[in-house]
């Protein structure tokens, strides 16, 4: 029997984690379990699974070992633990399709598209500029953009900071023109009465959706939000699970469903979301700032769902200093960006080579990325 025998964690620029799986017959799978600021606490979780869970076992029974993983503990969910659990996935998932050498999708029922459309970050933690760097990512062939509303907003604000918000958009709105989709993330740092106004004040620019607008622990108030609003409401890379998915699909207030493949338990886990998702004719749209191991779990999950709707990416994203996707990949080439689209890869497993002489080399780097604590005038500390 093929065991699962060793395994290697490398932390890498900018803020990124590694997870390089390897069985006894000298195949290796790829997994980036990372939690943004948190590596080295989920490196601690990843390790923990591995070696009470997983080594010494078959590497094929991903359903049974990822049952193991969540059950095995008693305490479940939360996003050390299932960020832990989704590199570990994405790696068995490697595994398996490099040994029928065949791409993940083709495991999970094939191909629902060609290929998947990709959107652009502009603007920045505190949005600035955004017109200009909309318009020069439109002349670069994306046809999807997304930028933050607002930096930290008080939880009754003035009519300046709405304006603002406005402005910005509506800035972004005429340089790109009608047929270029904008998100707008309000990244959870508005309050319901907030949210209320900043949505009557960007609805005449028509933004492809707002995201997070409330914290996820107040999605009890996400079907009050969407009857005020025409905005299609987006949501989830704060949500961990299917368990975590299911009151939003319920509660009929989501538009879009924004699961991390790196933090909402893996390829097994969002795929098993998305299928959720349809039945409630809820699009995905995966939620990943994040490296090359997590774009590429993120693609294969795309390429067979039928309701993915359009994938983020963070190709000179604000966070990537000192290191970006395609700096560790063999062959960058497999996520060349096209009219606004990736192609599906056809590679096996993941679809993609990691270059692992380049992550060793950058795994001696000090990495200490934590997000910013924000405070308010008054000094109480805001929402990043």
């Amino acid at each position: 029997m093929t065991e699962l025998v060793d395994y290697e964690l490398y932390e890498v620029p900018p803020r990124w984690l590694f997870l390089r799986l390897e069985t006894s017959d000298g195949l290796v799978g790829w997994g980036e379990p990372v939690v943004e600021g948190r590596a080295k606490t989920v490196r601690a979780a990843v390790e923990e699974l591995l070696d009470t869970y997983l080594l010494g076992e078959d590497p094929s029974r991903i359903e049974d070992h990822w049952q193991a993983m969540y059950r095995g503990g008693f305490y479940r969910g939360g996003p050390v633990l299932m960020s832990a659990i989704a590199g570990v996935d994405q790696a068995l998932w490697d595994i398996k399709g490099k040994r029928f050498g065949a791409p993940v999708y083709e495991l999970l029922g094939g191909r629902a598209r060609d290929r998947i459309r990709v959107y652009q970050w502009i603007g920045g933690d505190r949005p600035s500029e955004v017109g200009e760097a909309a318009a020069e990512k439109v002349s670069e062939g994306f046809t999807g953009l997304k930028m933050n509303a607002t930096s930290e907003l008080r939880r009754v604000d003035t009519p300046a900071a709405v304006r603002e918000a406005e402005d910005r958009l509506a800035e972004v709105r005429e340089a790109v023109g009608p047929e270029v989709d904008i998100g707008v993330d309000f990244h959870g740092r508005v309050t319901k009465p907030m949210v209320k106004r900043l949505a009557e004040a960007l609805e005449p620019y028509e933004p492809m959706f707002i995201e997070e607008p409330v914290l996820p622990e107040h999605n009890d108030s996400l079907p009050a939000i969407a009857a005020h609003t025409s905005i299609p409401i987006a949501t989830g890379e704060r949500m961990f699970s299917r368990w975590d998915f299911k009151e939003v699909f319920e509660s009929g207030s989501v538009d879009v469903i924004q699961p991390d493949l790196s933090h909402a338990g893996g390829i097994t886990e969002v795929k098993k979301i998305a299928d959720m998702a349809e039945a409630y004719d809820v699009a995905l749209a995966p939620h990943c700032p994040l490296g090359p191991i997590a774009l590429a779990s993120c693609i294969q999950v795309d390429a067979c769902s039928p309701n993915a709707l359009i994938q983020e990416q963070s190709l000179d994203i604000h966070y990537n200093k000192g290191g970006d996707v395609l700096d560790y990949l063999a062959d960058p080439d497999v996520f060349e960006y096209e009219q606004g689209y990736v192609e599906v890869p056809s590679g096996p497993g993941l679809g993609i080579d990691i270059n692992e002489e380049y992550v060793e080399e950058q795994a001696e780097t000090t990495v200490d990325w934590h997000n910013p604590v924000w405070r308010h005038d008054d000094g109480s500390v805001a929402e990043w």
